[in-house]
């Protein structure tokens, strides 16, 4: 019984000597908080819109606990940043935080800022300022980049409309167009908040325009959002008698990009990229594209059905990187109406070793397709009736692939289509040999 005894003292003994020496605080000068980084470097925000929330951890690596006297942001609240540290908002101070030998206390930070009234974005930026108990101060600069922007919740459009704007415009919920109204959307960018899409029953004729995502940000330090497919739902396009065109236009990290029923879409010099679903798709619809470059979707690049389809001098490229399998880079179908597909001097390739695919599913409608001048990375036919002068891409061939292209970075998920100068295409004239730059 003595023997337990002492060795429940002794048990007492150590546990009240780790517990003061946790507990023991110093004001020494040299006792100073491990903090990862002097700059927190927040992504580009739309002013007035609030920021993701960024975090760190502060450490205290030092021998002996350190209390914080005071936090506080050096402008106050007139910089619009919010800071929350171990729990407790800045109002703009807060007082008393203790971090003990060998703990951590963690930081968010977020910020909404005022419009600048200039076009180009502007550096925002404040300190946050940790006094500790010994006097000494540690700073930790807080920096983003705000641009001001138009904002656009629900618009219905109901009478012709010109939209053209110097500022990013930025659309919260939808832009419906209403049957018998033309919009027309000049030297624009538009970024849809997720959800939201463009919906056309009248007629859209967009010329060297931007339509994406409105998330800035990144989801990792190497990926930005921008890089990341369905951050919107895209534009929608229907009505018998309209007729939409899209020039010198980059649609992209949308669900579906491009869907049309029952028109017609004439596309020219366009990037259709990074889509969640299909790049464009088409039903029944009359369809004019040249000079464009559809790729990396996990449905199709290009998806019809029926209807009149001409692709010249395009790029249908089907290097989508989140998941297998993934669609065709070209799908084209007949089923209850007809297909009419001309398909020329057009770069045609993927992972797949087969990425054209077409499919008829009844005879009672025309079923009418023929590709000549083109690469086309799926098994050779003898068939000349639908196939003329194709180069058959095989996975084996000294050039192939991602091989065509200037930049397939495939751990940042970085993609310049581009045809680079060792393609068999560029001799050939084939695909879209247009520079993204």
């Amino acid at each position: 019984m003595i023997r337990r005894y002492e060795i429940l003292t002794m048990l007492v003994a150590l546990l009240l000597t780790a517990c003061s020496d946790n507990d023991s605080f110093s004001t020494s000068k040299g006792n100073l908080l491990s903090i990862p980084m002097d700059t927190l470097k927040m992504d580009t925000i739309f002013s007035a819109i609030p920021s993701s929330t960024y975090s760190f951890w502060i450490n205290n690596h030092s021998g002996d606990g350190i209390r914080i006297a005071t936090a506080r942001l050096e402008r106050g609240s007139q910089s619009g940043f919010r800071v929350n540290v171990d729990g407790t908002f800045l109002n703009p101070v807060a007082t008393d935080f203790e971090v003990r030998k060998g703990d951590s206390i963690r930081v968010f930070v977020e910020v909404t800022t005022r419009a600048t009234n200039v076009l180009d974005p502007q550096l925002v930026e404040d300190n946050l300022l940790l006094t500790l108990e010994s006097g000494i101060t540690q700073r930790i600069n807080l920096r983003t980049w705000s641009w001001d922007a138009t904002l656009l919740g629900s618009l219905l459009i109901d009478r012709d409309t010109v939209i053209e704007s110097t500022r990013p415009i930025i659309v919260a919920d939808s832009i419906v167009v209403a049957s018998g109204a033309h919009l027309t959307i000049r030297n624009s960018q538009l970024y849809f908040h997720d959800g939201a899409s463009l919906r056309v029953h009248g007629e859209l004729h967009a010329e060297q325009c931007l339509f994406r995502g409105d998330r800035l940000d990144h989801m990792f330090d190497y990926l930005p959002y921008d890089r990341v497919s369905g951050q919107w739902q895209g534009i929608v396009l229907d009505g018998p008698d309209s007729h939409h065109s899209l020039a010198d236009c980059h649609v992209r990290n949308a669900t579906v990009a491009v869907s049309c029923d029952s028109t017609s879409l004439s596309l020219l010099r366009c990037n259709v990229h990074n889509s969640k679903g299909h790049g464009l798709s088409a039903r029944n619809s009359t369809l004019d594209i040249n000079y464009c470059q559809l790729t990396n979707t996990l449905g199709d690049c290009l998806h019809i059905e029926g209807g009149t389809t001409t692709v010249a001098h395009t790029t249908l490229a089907q290097f989508y990187p989140f998941t297998a399998p993934r669609g065709a880079a070209i799908r084209f179908v007949s089923s209850n109406v007809d297909l009419n597909l001309s398909c020329s001097t057009t770069l045609i390739t993927g992972y797949e070793a087969d990425v054209v695919m077409g499919q008829q599913f009844d005879t009672l409608h025309a079923f009418d397709y023929r590709f000549a001048d083109c690469i086309l990375r799926t098994d050779s036919v003898d068939d000349s009736l639908h196939f003329e002068r194709i180069r058959w891409e095989m996975p084996t061939d000294s050039v192939q692939g991602k091989q065509h292209f200037r930049t397939i970075d495939e751990d940042n998920l970085y993609y310049d289509f581009t045809i680079d100068s060792i393609s068999t295409a560029l001799p050939l004239g084939i695909g879209c040999l247009l520079s993204e730059e």
